[in-house]
């Protein structure tokens, strides 16, 4: 599970962003959304709001570099571009095999190599007091090099630089960078990333191939979310019969991924007072969208996985996002977690839903992009478990709030200057 992630210098971020996903428990309420274990205490869920364009995709851009770095892929990382500095920053600390670790990259995009890296395990005694133990520290800047297998402080001269250290040495000859490997690897394969507004079919459309525990369970929430739905699956192709008169007859929508075969998405078919119908020419957007989603979250939950959705609430009825996000807060998830973002302020619900640390906030200003939660506001400053923090969010005391002055527009657009307005009144 997710415990922090960091970023400076990457995207629209060019200060530090710190993200917690640690619970406080010196505040009891809703106990059943934390996931605790060898005394470390991790939520089970997180919403980010913020206006368009404040920088929660690029948040979500940065869990994606991480995951690819952590499984031996390019870094696809953008330094921001108002920051004049090719090194970006990027950590994740996690909650694996019931430890905690911390893992740490800085990576030059205009050499192309990985100047600094930082493996640890946090160890967390009874008392809660935490100290670091230092797997891999790499820095060439600052020419500091510290590794728990000590023949590698002879070696690290000689190796490349163009990938982190467990990639680049044979790790079956070194006893932590082997672990590091495993953990991270492990970690990373953890981790789902769906764009609401692109969601790929593939994992659907396998989990309906195969008939199986898992497949049931994922048609019984595609029935259960109330889609006046009797049944989805994977229909035969000789048991279609779709006539194609031209390419109007297609889906409407792009919002769904479109890498996969045709046939196979036809085959995906629902139900409807016993006619069975191809999803992809006759179900709503938002239908196609929560079946796609569907196998993510099952299998996710099943299996103790992290699932990070961006956009959750694009097409999809509040009430449903809300169930949802109840699922993974439930008693009965024991290991699966989800981030998300989200402009929903139905959701933004601190008396039946949330913890104050499990609601974030993305703000911009003309210099720079800032991330918080609603925890960092205190009792003195208004904000209680009590408060009615959708109100207070529209009043624009929490920040993240857009400020569109689109009257500008429609004046320009009519041929008028604001003040012309003002003199006619």
């Amino acid at each position: 599970m997710i415990i922090e992630v960091r970023a400076k210098n990457c995207f629209a971020f060019d200060k530090e962003i710190v993200f917690s996903m640690e619970a406080d428990m010196r505040n009891k309420k809703f106990g059943t959304n934390v996931h605790k274990e060898n005394n470390f205490n991790v939520l089970k869920t997180a919403g980010i709001y913020g206006p368009n364009n404040s920088g929660k995709t690029c948040f979500i851009r940065c869990i994606r570099v991480i995951k690819d770095v952590l499984l031996n892929k390019d870094p696809h990382v953008v330094p921001n571009m108002f920051a004049h500095n090719p090194v970006c920053e990027l950590g994740v600390t996690f909650l694996s095999i019931g430890r905690k670790f911390s893992y740490d990259f800085f990576y030059d995009l205009q050499e192309g190599e990985f100047v600094y890296e930082k493996f640890a395990e946090i160890i967390k005694d009874k008392y809660g007091n935490e100290k670091e133990d230092i797997w891999v520290l790499k820095d060439n800047t600052n020419k500091q090099y510290n590794f728990a297998d000590k023949d590698m402080n002879q070696m690290i001269s000689l190796v490349a630089q163009n990938n982190i250290i467990c990639y680049i040495v044979d790790t079956k000859q070194f006893k932590y960078l082997d672990k590091m490997k495993s953990v991270i690897t492990e970690f990373a394969n953890k981790i789902d990333i769906v764009n609401m507004n692109n969601i790929p079919m593939r994992k659907t459309i396998d989990l309906m191939k195969n008939k199986n525990d898992l497949q049931s369970k994922v048609v019984d929430f595609i029935k259960n979310a109330d889609l006046y739905m009797d049944d989805f699956g994977y229909a035969d192709a000789d048991k279609l019969d779709i006539r194609f008169n031209g390419k109007e007859d297609g889906p409407d929508e792009k919002v769904l991924g479109r890498n996969e075969e045709l046939i196979d998405k036809i085959r995906l078919v629902s139900t409807y007072k016993g006619i069975t119908l191809p999803s992809i020419f006759f179900d709503s957007t938002g239908t196609k969208k929560i079946a796609a989603l569907a196998s993510y979250i099952i299998e996710g939950i099943e299996q103790g996985r992290i699932l990070i959705v961006d956009e959750l609430d694009s097409s999809i009825h509040f009430k449903l996002t809300r169930a949802i996000v109840a699922m993974y807060n439930n008693e009965l998830n024991t290991s699966a977690q989800m981030i998300f973002t989200i402009h929903d302020i139905n959701l933004m619900d601190c008396k039946k839903m949330f913890r104050k640390e499990q609601i974030w906030f993305m703000h911009k200003d003309y210099e720079h992009v800032y991330m918080y939660s609603l925890a960092a506001f205190t009792a003195q400053q208004g904000v209680r478990d009590t408060t009615d923090i959708i109100e207070k969010y529209r009043r624009g005391a929490l920040g993240a709030l857009p400020d569109p002055n689109l009257i500008k527009s429609l004046l320009s657009v009519k041929g008028y200057e604001k003040g012309d307005v003002e003199d006619e009144e």
